[in-house]
Formats: structure tokens, sequence, C-alpha cells
């Protein structure tokens, strides 16, 4: 079977196939044409895949004559009308967050599967494309903090004095927040985390940080890593404590996200307001609205002094590792669909395929969505 590897909008620097897993996927029966520079962006040449045995076609060709179609971001109608009846589009598609984009290109006849709505199973784990990216994006936002940050991150001590180390405040303590961790306590900065889960309180101290609780959270034991929302008593009780740390804040990363939702809004205008001048918010959930009130998604501002950075895209800036990520993820997915004798099978029985497979022929199938379109 033929994998066709499109590129990505202008926006975005990752390639969703590396030329390193060209290999496994020939071993696992597929052949892989890429379309010509997707890969530019991520420093993979068009010579890179041909070494490694892809081969070079135009994004109509690819489009037209794949069996297996991949791509990070979801395509045009346009694109997507290309495809051929009864083949296979995966995608990172985000249908909780974009139900009428999956909708338009749903409207083609074949079968659609969203990375993003792999469980968080074990079994999953490699081929969790969420979880990889968001190593890349909690790694990415403490750089991009200490880049935009007026002062030093670790304690230094000097001729001229000695510097006091920077207070980093990290919101949700999922992969991105986990890693955002990890990274501030390597450049040497005071770390506090606020997570509504209790659970995960041991791996922010076994990295380093203060994990602030609040009791009496709901639940998210069972949401793959997101928040929930939470009861009124303990959202006042939460943003008490939230502003308590803000406002000795150096740096602050939020991270929370509610599949389908608005993001929380944790860090108010008035915990802004207090914050000292030359402070750095930087805003993981800014697609999703923003989990700080002064948020502009896509933009860097700053606000009183404060530079407030909105980005839910970090990892479009560390391409090179982010694609090779994203493409691991992608060979083990398709792991499932191929027996010991190479056959190639969509086997609905298996629970990471059925939850993958969102639309098919043109009807989606996946009840969320269903939900959110009002179907």
């Amino acid at each position: 079977m033929k994998i066709g590897v499109i590129k990505e909008p202008s926006y975005e620097n990752r390639v969703a196939i590396t030329p390193d897993v060209i290999e496994p996927l020939k071993k696992l029966g597929f052949t892989v044409s890429i379309e010509s520079t997707a890969g530019d962006n991520a420093f993979f040449s068009d010579s890179d895949y041909k070494e490694f045995g892809a081969t070079v076609e135009s994004r109509d060709a690819i489009l037209s004559g794949s069996d297996i179609v991949v791509s990070i971001h979801a395509l045009d109608e346009a694109s997507a009308k290309k495809i051929g009846k009864d083949k296979i589009y995966i995608a990172t598609l985000s249908p909780l967050a974009f139900p009428k984009k999956v909708k338009e290109i749903a409207n083609a006849s074949f079968k659609i599967f969203s990375m993003d709505t792999i469980p968080r199973i074990t079994r999953a784990q490699s081929m969790d494309v969420l979880s990889s990216q968001a190593t890349v994006s909690g790694y990415k936002a403490v750089l991009l903090a200490a880049s935009n940050y007026s002062r030093f991150f670790p304690m230094l001590t000097t001729a001229a004095g000695t510097i006091t180390p920077a207070r980093v405040l990290i919101l949700g303590a999922g992969v991105a927040g986990l890693q955002a961790i990890a990274t501030s306590r390597r450049l040497g900065a005071v770390v506090d985390v606020f997570d509504t889960r209790p659970e995960v309180k041991e791996q922010c101290m076994s990295l380093g940080a203060k994990f602030v609780e609040v009791e009496g959270a709901a639940d998210a034991s069972n949401t793959g890593g997101y928040a929930v929302e939470q009861s009124e008593d303990y959202q006042r009780r939460q943003k008490e404590a939230i502003a308590k740390y803000a406002e000795k804040a150096d740096i602050i990363i939020t991270t929370a996200l509610i599949p389908g939702r608005k993001a929380p809004l944790l860090i108010t205008k008035d915990m802004v307001d207090k914050m000292r001048q030359g402070s750095v918010i930087v805003d993981l959930a800014a697609v999703n609205g923003g989990n700080c009130e002064v948020t502009e998604n896509d933009k860097t501002i700053v606000y009183k002094g404060i530079t407030v950075i909105g980005n839910s895209n970090l990892q479009s800036t560390q391409p090179m590792d982010a694609s090779k990520m994203y493409a691991k993820n992608i060979v083990n997915f398709l792991k499932l669909f191929v027996n010991k004798e190479k056959q190639f099978n969509i086997n609905l029985e298996d629970e990471i395929i059925n939850a993958c497979m969102i639309a098919e022929n043109g009807s989606i199938r996946h009840k969320p969505t269903l939900a959110l379109l009002g179907e």
C-alpha cells in the first residue's frame, strides 16, 4: 500500500513523516511518497527522502494516487475531494475544537482517522501525538519565557552581588506542564505548580517543584490528562490560591485545556496587574481562548510591562524533533492495521482503531463530534 505525505499549511514547519521512519514503514509493507518540499521547513530535503527509498511527487498525484494520505493539520476541502474513494486519511483533526471542519472534509468518500482521539491507555502511549507534541511545547515554552524575561533564571553569585533565581508558576501538570517543570529546574528556577489532580503531586515533586494543593477538586483521573470543569466554590478557592502565587511569580506557564470547551480562565486581569514589570506569561491554551484573561491568540503582547505570549503551536518552532516524534507515532499507529502476514485490515474491534476512526464514506461516526454539530 502507498502512503502519501502532503505539505502542511504555510504556518506549520513540521512534516508528518520523516526519512528515518521510511524503512520501518517498508518493513510493514508500505511504500512512501512525499509532496515536493514538504519536509524543507523541518530540515528534511527531497533528496533525504529519496535516499531512504521514498518517491517525491506532486500534491495532486499524492492525493489521488495514495492508499493512505497522512498529514498533521486538516486538509482544505478542495484537497480532501481529491482523495480516492475508500482510501484512508490520517491527521490530527481536533474534532472537538473544530467539528465543522471535520464535517467539511468528511463529505468526501474515504475513511478518516484523527490521531488526537487515541485513547490514553498504556497500549497507546507509543502513538499518542498529544503527549509527544506536548513534550515539545512544554520544553519550548520555558525557553521562550527565558528569552523574553528581563532577568536570569538561575541564582548567580557574582562580584557584583547575588542574583536571586526566577520563580516559575506552572498551571497544569500534564505532559507539557511536567516538561516545563523539568526544563525550568534545569535552568535553575524555583518552580511552583498547580493542578486539580492530586495524583500528579509526586511527579511534580520528583522533578523538584512545589505542588500547590487546593482541596475538593472534581475527579479528573479519567480524562486523559485534561482538566475538567470544577464547582463554583472550588473555582473561587482555586483563584485565591493561584493569585497568591501569581503575584510572586516572574514566569507563568499555563497549559490547562478541557476537550471541546473554552480553556478555563486561571489568570485574571487583576492577577496580571499585580505581577512585577518584566515578568512573562506563556499561554499554551491560547487557541481555545487562553488560561490568561489578557492573552491574544497567536500574538505576543506587552500588557502593563508584562510580556504575554499566546501560542498553542510551539511544537512547530522545534520542527525537526517534533516531526520525528509525530512520525514515530504514525508508524506505531499503522502497526495496528498490519498482521503478521503483512495484510492490511481495519479491525474496529480494536479499541484504539475504533476510537480514532471518526468518519467513513461521508458520515461522521465520532459521537462527541456529532453532538457538537447537533446531529
